[in-house]
């Protein structure tokens, strides 16, 4: 499927990048894994590299901003350059801040946007029409399971990750038609460094901001480990699944969701209820 294929993976340091860019590598593909830390990401590629020799294969570390579309536009254009064709693009790069929404101000509104949503359009501004040039090409944009059903004390992030289901399934027939394909990628709880993304420094605080791993710990979820999680999304990418949920059991809870999405909301009210609770505040 892959060997030889040229790809980006932004967010590629760590997480969900990190296990999709090792899979991916261990297939024989060149791999650039595409972060705004560019040590974290040269320390990732160095370690792949170390851990497994792989014919053909190639995986790389670039900097970058997701916010950023001339930035986007270069590294697209350089790996076009360097491989001839572009044939994945998963614009997985994201932040999360949760916690009481009436407490969240326009500046963390503002950076889950940016992150979460300004980047994957600028991702597919920048590869889409590289891809409908050459007839081929696959574009797979990390979405959430909170895009799928309501996700109490996560609003910004919650808006954002339905908004990339929604780009992502609008987009997708007409894409057929030039030969490209487009996906949204929807993980479930998943272990890693996203779920302990503290309040960022440089925007105002939060004293009740909630961290993934601390909204997991309240409601009783137990995250999947990564490498895990990209076995199972990549058999849903090479089937060409418009959504890709990860695990089953959030395909049951999106199943729910379309046909009793009342159920969901009272399940939410309670979800939200405990967690307000848990940490001593008020409603």
């Amino acid at each position: 499927m892959v060997a030889g294929e040229s790809v980006i993976v932004t967010g590629g340091a760590s997480g969900i990048g990190r296990s999709l860019g090792a899979e991916l590598f261990r297939k024989g593909a060149h791999v650039v894994l595409a972060d705004q830390d560019l040590a974290a990401a040269t320390s990732t590629a160095d370690t792949l590299r170390a851990e497994e020799t792989v014919p053909g294969g190639s995986v790389v570390p670039a900097q970058l901003d997701v916010r950023d579309l001339a930035a986007v536009h270069v590294l697209v254009d350089d790996v076009v350059a360097a491989h001839g064709r572009l044939d994945y693009l998963f614009n997985n790069a994201g932040i999360s801040m949760g916690g009481v929404s009436h407490e969240m101000d326009a500046a963390a509104w503002g950076r889950t946007i940016d992150v979460n949503l300004g980047g994957v359009v600028n991702g597919v501004l920048a590869a889409y029409p590289r891809m409908v040039d050459q007839g081929f090409g696959h574009i797979v944009n990390t979405a959430s399971a909170a895009g799928l059903a309501p996700t109490v004390m996560a609003l910004a992030y919650a808006t954002t990750k339905h908004a990339v289901v929604g780009l992502s399934t609008t987009l997708r027939p007409e894409a057929a038609l030039h030969g490209v394909r487009v996906s949204a990628l929807c993980p479930g709880a998943v272990d890693t460094p996203i779920l302990d993304q503290g309040h960022p420094d440089d925007l105002p605080p939060r004293p009740k901001s909630l961290t993934g791993r601390e909204y997991m710990a309240l409601v009783g979820l137990k995250p999947m480990a990564p490498d895990v999680f990209a076995k199972r999304a990549m058999r849903g990418v090479r089937r060409n699944r418009a959504v890709i949920v990860v695990p089953g059991n959030v395909r049951a809870v999106w199943y729910l969701q379309r046909i009793a999405p009342g159920i969901l909301e009272r399940v939410g009210r309670r979800t939200a209820r405990r967690i307000m609770d848990g940490r001593g505040t008020s409603s």
